[in-house]
């Protein structure tokens, strides 16, 4: 189950960062997936619209605190 939700913050990452990646130039691959975020939720999510590059580097540090979370505490 660790690995699944480690999967899933990868994949937050990966989508913030080509989000904010689409949204400053243009996206070289991958836009199907790795834009789902940026241009399905995006746009309809006012306040997220009005902002969508903070939104896509919010969620890319979100995917980071997920991954960091799913870390198996370390044993001393």
């Amino acid at each position: 189950m660790r690995k699944v939700v480690q999967f899933a913050g990868f994949v937050m990452v990966l989508q913030g960062v080509s989000g904010a990646i689409d949204h400053l130039l243009v996206q070289p691959f991958f836009g199907i997936v790795l834009n789902l975020f940026n241009r399905v939720v995006v746009p309809r999510v006012n306040l997220l619209a009005e902002y969508p590059l903070f939104a896509n580097l919010t969620l890319a540090f979100l995917g980071v605190l997920v991954v960091i979370a799913a870390e198996p505490p370390k044993r001393s």
